[in-house]
């Protein structure tokens, strides 16, 4: 060989290898050999690193399946074959293989692709998820639904479906659900567990300690050996392959095509690293599930400059420590969210009071009925997107028996990137109708910190007394993120039962605001007050209360509102239809106004919160802006409400 071009060749070879820039489908993968697909692993695994510590995201759990990703696409006819992710935040791989590469800078922005996968957005996409362990039932109804389809369309006989399954969402009552129905069928259905120990935080529960013995295909777990070993999944009528490598991509394309061959509902078990590929990440998995902005190369994260409020969580997690110092009874559950809700501090101080309970959000909510039955007094931390799984527990086992539970509702109004999936605006319409339950929603972490402790104070004196019968359900809801107040810890204050506070006095406008979204619409009155053209008119117009209560109301403060004032304005985070300010409403409909003020015309009520619609992705100054509920927008409402 010619001495320069032996020199050349290593670089002839890489301008000649298949690049990511070159998969614009995964028909384009297809082209390529084994061989070939290792170095493309590595530049897909490149990229989403690149992408996450530039703009933010879902990290660990999609590094984990950049082989699994390539495989699946490579050995199936995606999306002929319907491919489903569960949970979906492992599917940045999938997106970047399906066409969305160059959009992929917008991932999780204002007008950019979510972070989840979304039937909307590409074909590829076979089911919307984000919340976990909804996939195995969704394969399911697909392949159900091809048996009947290929009586009439040979076409369908063939497609495979299939479900992927990781960051512990096996482990939830749905997807057991799912694969308990999926083994009595001929479903042409094939679930991947991706295997990796871990949710956001480490898996709990006993099918994590089942799954470390089922060890490999020489220990005869494998369902093409005669002599496979029975274990769970066999025990649901799965064929089980496993436990295979899942970063190993020859072998896994090598099984997945044996299991292509074959029919019925079969799992594949494959173990991976969350994180793999980056060693910060892998080193600490649960920091590196999301871990905001960090260097490419190295993995070390931005340092943090800015040095305001902190978070409601942190604030949550640090109160709920000194509530379980003060009152023995006191216990604490989160559906896997120990870290994120900040509940890991009494977790740490106290492991056999405060628990995570996994992805299991139906299980935590009646596991604190019955401590409350027991006498304890259960703090149950979730997040409000989830509690809508938990609706019928919530009302059969917690309120229907009057139990003093107290739902410590996480993630409140709009929490920002993770979109329509995760924003926290339906619990209040679904909580206010609900008998027995009271709801307190704070408009600071200084509200909230007394919320907690009125909370456990109120369940020491009725306990004492004996009627722990009278309290009912609790809830306090509250926002993602940093607070307003620059010092809240401070000695702890209880909180009149139901009352709430008027904040200024006015004459024309009432602006009756629950949560906070007050300090929005206190910051967009100053600012009418102090501008030229509207300061005459503002000046004493406009009243604003912090109704604190969404239930029980404040009587004597809506007494106040109902009688003094011509338009009242209502402001929420939550959803308008049936929420906290239609419910005022009606509750005002009901009274009758003292004997002094009935000759008073009753006001015009406005509504203003989340409208009827999912509100997409995006920062939450974004969304909130773009729905006219900062400081901006309330500005220009309450402007034109003057001028009527």
């Amino acid at each position: 060989m010619d001495l320069k071009i032996m020199y050349l060749y290593p670089l002839i070879v890489l301008l000649l290898w298949p690049s990511l820039k070159d998969m614009n489908d995964p028909a384009s993968l297809r082209t390529l050999s084994v061989a070939e697909l290792p170095l493309l692993a590595q530049e897909l695994r490149d990229f989403i690193i690149e992408a996450v510590a530039t703009k933010e995201g879902h990290l660990g759990a999609s590094l984990g399946v950049v082989e699994l990703t390539l495989a699946l696409h490579y050995v199936f006819n995606t999306p002929t074959d319907p491919l489903i992710w569960d949970v979906g935040h492992q599917a940045y791989g999938h997106k970047i293989l399906t066409g969305r590469r160059e959009a992929f800078e917008t991932n999780r922005q204002w007008r950019g692709i979510s972070g989840f996968p979304a039937r909307e957005e590409s074909r590829y996409d076979a089911f919307g998820v984000g919340h976990s362990s909804t996939g195995v039932s969704a394969g399911l109804g697909m392949a159900l639904a091809a048996l009947e389809t290929e009586k009439t369309d040979q076409t369908a006989l063939n497609r495979d479906h299939i479900v992927v399954v990781g960051d512990a969402a096996i482990a939830s009552g749905m997807a057991l659900e799912g694969l308990n129905h999926a083994g009595a069928t001929k479903a042409n259905l094939l679930v991947i567990l991706n295997d990796n120990q871990m949710g956001i935080d480490p898996a709990v529960g006993a099918l994590k300690q089942h799954f470390k013995k089922l060890v490999g295909p020489k220990d005869h777990n494998n369902a093409m050996d005669a002599k496979a070993t029975p274990n769970f999944f066999t025990a649901l009528g799965f064929a089980y392959t496993g436990v295979v490598d899942g970063h190993d991509l020859p072998t896994l394309i090598a099984t997945l095509k044996a299991l292509k061959a074959q029919k019925g509902p079969r799992l594949l078990h494959i173990k991976t690293t969350k994180g793999k590929g980056l060693p910060l990440a892998e080193a600490d998995q649960v920091t590196y599930h999301a871990p905001g902005k960090f260097n490419a190369q190295t993995g070390q994260r931005n340092p943090k400059t800015a040095t305001g409020p902190a978070k409601y969580q942190e604030v949550f997690g640090k109160t709920m420590l000194e509530l379980a110092a003060m009152f023995p009874e006191l216990m604490a559950i989160t559906p896997a969210m120990p870290t994120g809700s900040s509940l890991k501090y009494m977790m740490d101080a106290y492991p056999s009071r405060a628990l995570d309970v996994g992805i299991a959000e139906q299980h935590a909510v009646t596991l604190a009925a019955g401590m409350a039955v027991a006498g304890k007094l259960p703090y149950c931390a979730i997040y409000s997107t989830f509690l809508q799984r938990a609706y019928d527990q919530l009302i059969h086992d917690v309120a229907l028996q009057q139990l003093p539970v107290v739902f410590c509702i996480d993630r409140a109004g709009l929490v920002g990137q993770d979109g329509a999936t995760h924003h926290g605006v339906f619990d209040l319409a679904f909580l206010l109708p609900i008998p027995h339950i009271s709801i307190a929603v704070p408009s600071d972490e200084g509200q909230l910190r007394n919320l907690l402790y009125t909370a456990a104070q109120q369940h020491a004196t009725h306990k004492a007394a004996g009627t722990l019968d009278k309290i009912g359900p609790i809830a306090i809801r509250y926002p993602r993120g940093a607070g307003v107040l620059d010092q809240w810890e401070k000695p702890f204050e209880a909180m009149p039962f139901g009352k709430g506070l008027r904040h200024k006095k006015g004459t024309k406008i009432a602006v009756v605001c629950l949560g906070p979204l007050k300090h929005a619409a206190m910051t967009a009155i100053t600012a009418l007050e102090k501008h030229a053209e509207t300061a005459q008119q503002a000046q004493g117009a406009f009243g604003v209360y912090d109704m604190i209560y969404a239930k029980p109301f404040d009587s004597a403060l809506v007494q106040e509102i109902l009688s003094q004032y011509s338009c009242v304005v209502t402001l929420e985070d939550g959803v308008i239809q049936g929420g906290f300010g239609q419910s005022l409403a009606a509750y005002c409909n009901t009274i009758p106004l003292e004997k002094e003020r009935q000759n008073h015309t009753p006001p015009k009520f406005i509504h203003l919160g989340i409208p009827d619609q999912f509100v997409s992705h995006g920062k939450p100054e974004v969304l909130y802006a773009q729905l006219g509920l900062d400081a901006s927008g309330l500005t220009e409402t309450f402007r034109k409400l003057l001028d009527e």
